[in-house]
Formats: C-alpha cells, structure tokens, sequence
C-alpha cells in the first residue's frame, strides 16, 4: 500500500485564530498543492481521512503535496506556513467549499481546480432562517449539525456512521467553538455567482443523492460555465460522499486532474469492473473531467 513520504504538523497564526495545518506528500513545487477544507463540526481527520487513505487515492496523489487545514479551534486538542505553492487545487466540503469558493473568487490566479462536495454559494433565505430558529430551540447542537451533514434517511436510519459522529461532536472538548464554527457558516453572505461573475478554473460539484444540500448543488451547477464544470450526483452516497462513497469519488477525481493536465502513475489503475463508462455519463464529449452522473 503506498504511502505519503512525509507528514509535517503546522500551527499557523493568522489575524482570525490560529490554524492547524497537515501536510502530506512528495513536496513537489512544479505541480499545485491539493489544499483540503473540511465540514462543520468535523476537522481534517474526520472529513478526509477515509478518501484520502483510500489506496487507489493515495496512487493518485502521490506525486501532489496535499494540505489539510483545520479552521481554528476545530482540530483534535485545540509556524510558518509551508512555501513554495503558487497555486492549488481545492478540495472543499459544507462549509470548507464555500470558503475555498469565497477564496477563489478573490485569487482566481492561486486556485488551478475546485473540489466541491455539498456547496451551496447562497446567503440563508427567511425561510431557513425561521427553520434554523426553530431547531435552535427544539435540537442540541450536534444534532443540527449531523442534520447539516448527513441526509434525513440516513438519520431516520441512525446507521453507524451517524452514531459514530453524533458520539464525537457531543464528546468534543472544543464544542463551543464548534458551534461559533456553525454560527458563522449560518450567518455566511451570498457569493452572487453568475455566468458573467464565476470560478475561471476547471469545478467539480459533488453531492449525494437526497443530501441536504442536493438543491443548491444543482442551482449552483446552473450559474456555471459549462464547459468547465462537472457535476456529480452520486447515487447512495447520503450526505458525506467522501466517507460512504470513497472510490467512486477518487475515480472522479482521477479523471478531473487529469482533464487538467496532470497524469496519474502508471501504476494507477481502476479495477475494470468499475470502468468509468459503466458509472458516469458524459454530457460534454470535448471536456473530459464532464463526468455528470453516477449511475
């Protein structure tokens, strides 16, 4: 099983906090970093680990240095940055993709791809702000945010996986700043994406079908520019399509940096039982990351 060459820890002091910064790989300058940012009321740990210890995802990043940071205060027990990254390719999710998306509209010329699974780019509306009102005052705060992670049937089904992350949100000993963490993704401010104001790289938008967030997946996928978006609606995927669907996901990251330009080893190889032509649907012949459906 192949592995990351080196792990390095940061604490970077920033003017908001302090962030915790994990960096894995090969520390190769010439290719941009993938730079992960996780979901509220879960750190890098909990978000990535399971993508990205995924076998054939650690053959594919191998020869990228990735960075996972923890917004502050949200990492387990809670520097110079690490240089030589002009740019990078972005891995967000929930609240993680749209500040990378908040970050790249701001530096189009630092971001080369977008990663974006469950993003949604718009302000709450009044009627979510009643429904949030509402479950301030009937829910505790782990459950709104497992109802922010993951879909109402697997709620309804409290599978294991809600059990093993209702279990370290209420047992988090920085729980208070988690919810500050949850307070500031609610007041967040609409990006006011528009065909004529949009991402200038390649995107991938990920969701799961029936995830809380399906809806504004899609109109977020309506105001791109088509010819560089990909959207993937992942079929029993739930609400965290990078933990209970973690292969089909680095399949498609695959074919996404390579449709950027960036090959993969040699060694990298799909099982054939899961070729991408049996999964995926290409709505656009002459882009090859336009993997729109998993199937």
């Amino acid at each position: 099983r192949p592995e990351y060459c080196w792990i390095k820890e940061h604490r970077v002091e920033t003017p908001h906090g302090v962030l915790h910064v994990t960096v894995h790989g090969a520390g190769n300058a010439r290719r941009p970093a993938i730079l992960t940012f996780h979901d509220v009321g879960m750190d890098s740990k909990s978000c990535f680990s399971t993508l990205f210890k995924f076998e054939e995802m650690q053959e594919i990043v191998k020869n990228f240095t990735v960075v996972h940071v923890d917004a502050p205060g949200q990492e387990d027990g809670a520097a110079i940055y690490p240089a030589g990254f002009r740019t990078i390719i972005g891995v967000g999710v929930g609240a993680g993709a749209y500040i990378l998306s908040k970050f790249t509209l701001s530096n189009p010329d630092a971001v080369e791809g977008l990663v974006l699974i469950n993003v949604d780019t718009n302000a709450r509306g009044w009627m979510d702000w009643a429904a949030q009102k509402l479950s301030n005052l009937t829910s505790s705060l782990p459950d709104q945010i497992l109802s922010h992670l993951f879909s109402q049937e697997e709620m309804s089904a409290n599978t294991e996986l809600i059990q093993t992350h209702r279990e370290r949100i209420s047992k988090a000993p920085n729980l208070i700043n988690i919810e500050l963490f949850w307070k500031s993704y609610q007041g967040r401010r609409d990006l006011n994406i528009e065909r004529n104001n949009t991402f200038k790289c390649p995107v991938m938008l990920v969701v799961g079908d029936q995830a809380p967030y399906e809806e504004a997946a899609v109109e977020c996928n309506s105001k791109l520019d088509p010819t560089t978006t990909s959207f993937l609606k992942m079929a029993d995927a739930g609400g965290m399509p990078q933990l209970t669907q973690p292969s089909k996901l680095t399949e498609a990251f695959k074919y996404f940096i390579q449709g950027m330009g960036y090959n993969c080893p040699i060694d990298c190889q799909i099982n054939n039982s899961v070729k991408v032509h049996k999964r995926y649907e290409s709505h656009h012949q002459n882009t090859p990351s336009a993997i729109r459906r998993v199937i």
